[in-house]
This record gives structure tokens, C-alpha cells and sequence, in this order.
């Protein structure tokens, strides 16, 4: 979120954003994929069911990268047809979704523990 607003005010370059953004899409996709399958295995179904879209989005988007684009972020892109307001959108839902996944991790681990 900071990048991306940094980039909207014009404090960084569309390169050096996209390009710090985009090293952490595969992590991203990688650690969803997995706590995703990690609840599937430990049986949590409501957990897993509400990981699951997050996750597929996150593998859509890396996969459905156009060829030619320097990953999910591209700078040549990033200013066109509003993409960066869909990105910081985007970015704002997650943080939303990953604020909820702490507390019901940590609500269930102090439930088990008491």
C-alpha cells in the first residue's frame, strides 16, 4: 500500500515500484498456496473455505500475467486505464482480509490453549 500510494504522488518511479512490488508476488502466491492446503489437511473447512478464493485469485493473477509484462505489476501499464487505483483497491482488500485471518488465527489458538 505505501508503494503504491508513493507511487501515485509521484515520490518513486513506476519502475523501481513495480519492480519492488513484484519480488514479493510469488511469496505471496507460495504462502497462500500453502496455509490454503494446510487448513484442507487440518480439516478447518471454514478456514479453508474462506481462504480458497483468496488464494485462486492469487494464482490467477500471477498465472494470466500477459506475456511480454515485467510481472504482475508492469510499469508501462501501471498508469493505464486506472490500474493503479484497481491495485491499491486490491491491496486494501487484502490488508482487510489478512487484519481478519490474524484474529481468527489468534482467537483460535488462544481457545485451544485455555
Amino acid at each position: 500500500i505505501i508503494t503504491l500510494s508513493d507511487l501515485e504522488c509521484d515520490y518513486i518511479n513506476a519502475r523501481s515500484c513495480c519492480s519492488k512490488l513484484n519480488k514479493w508476488v510469488v511469496p505471496e502466491v507460495i504462502g497462500h498456496a500453502v496455509v490454503t492446503v494446510l487448513m484442507l489437511i487440518s480439516l478447518h473447512w471454514f478456514i479453508f473455505l474462506l481462504n480458497l478464493p483468496v488464494a485462486t485469485w492469487n494464482i490467477y493473477r500471477y498465472i494470466m500475467v500477459p506475456s511480454g509484462n515485467m510481472g504482475v505489476f508492469d510499469p508501462t501499464e501501471i498508469h493505464n486505464r486506472g490500474q493503479l487505483k484497481s491495485h491499491m483497491k486490491e491491496a486494501m482488500i487484502k490488508l482487510g482480509f489478512h487484519l481478519l485471518c490474524f484474529f481468527m488465527y489468534l482467537y483460535r489458538l488462544v481457545s485451544k490453549v485455555v
